[in-house]
């Protein structure tokens, strides 16, 4: 090992056990925005200034704003330098596209039954809120379902469906997660669908979820919209019996 790369070394690590030289950098750039009251479109200090600032060297402040940059809070251009930016949902967006390309039963499992507490447990705060105009709005967006001229664009619209309700409760929280959540709701959506099941069994699962909330029948609207998140487990195979136990 070279003389240099002992010295990057020695920068980018510390056994102080507070992390990395770059994880406490990192940090303390976070600390420098939130100090100096920067928001997005602000530059950060030169990387000459940060590296007077925190004496530290140029490789531990480009580590650090390659992990800034992979977190969505920085933007680093030739020239420009430095720009804060709030891309943080779309990379947090595209971690999960990439985890989720395959759809298992174990994920429907798990993105359903998560589905399920949501839309069923949010129920009291829907009943609360919605007005005849968002049933007007819910019942054409099952109707533009139905409309789409495939199943992509179908589960454009169911997914829409799902998530104008939950808006009804107010949560930004709630719609975030789902925004994050969306590929792989999409993929658990078409999966399994021809534009018949849309047009048949989809569109009059939605309706009857809306008569339900129409009613102000709490009970039904939990059954329903239970029933229609389950109902795509039937598209995957039964998990195999585990083996007998000969002894």
């Amino acid at each position: 090992m070279t003389k240099h790369e002992a010295t990057a070394l020695d920068d980018t690590y510390d056994d102080t056990g507070e992390g990395s030289a770059v994880d406490q950098v990192v940090a303390q750039i976070r600390d420098l925005i939130d100090t100096d009251g920067l928001t997005v479109g602000d530059k950060l200090p030169t990387e000459r200034e940060l590296c007077e600032r925190f004496a530290i060297s140029r490789n531990t402040v480009r580590e650090a704003m390659r992990m800034l940059k992979a977190y969505g809070i920085v933007d680093v251009r030739p020239k420009v330098g430095a720009t804060i930016v709030d891309q943080r949902m779309n990379r947090a967006l595209d971690i999960f596209s990439f985890n989720v390309a395959e759809i298992s039963r174990q994920t429907f499992d798990d993105i359903q039954g998560f589905r399920e507490l949501i839309e069923t447990g949010t129920a009291l705060a829907i009943f609360d809120a919605v007005t005849p105009e968002d049933l007007a709005e819910l019942h054409g967006l099952n109707r533009q379902m139905v409309q789409a001229r495939s199943v992509v664009e179908a589960s454009e619209f169911d997914f829409q469906f799902h998530t104008k309700l939950i808006s009804l409760t107010g949560n930004r929280s709630i719609l975030d997660v789902y925004g994050i959540m969306k590929p792989v709701i999409l993929r658990i959506m078409q999966r399994g669908k021809t534009r018949r099941i849309i047009e048949g069994e989809t569109y009059l699962e939605h309706e009857g979820v809306l008569r339900a909330l129409e009613a102000s029948d709490h009970l039904a609207y939990r059954y329903l919209m239970r029933t229609h998140l389950r109902k795509g487990l039937a598209t995957f195979p039964e998990p195999a019996a585990p083996p007998e136990d000969r002894t």
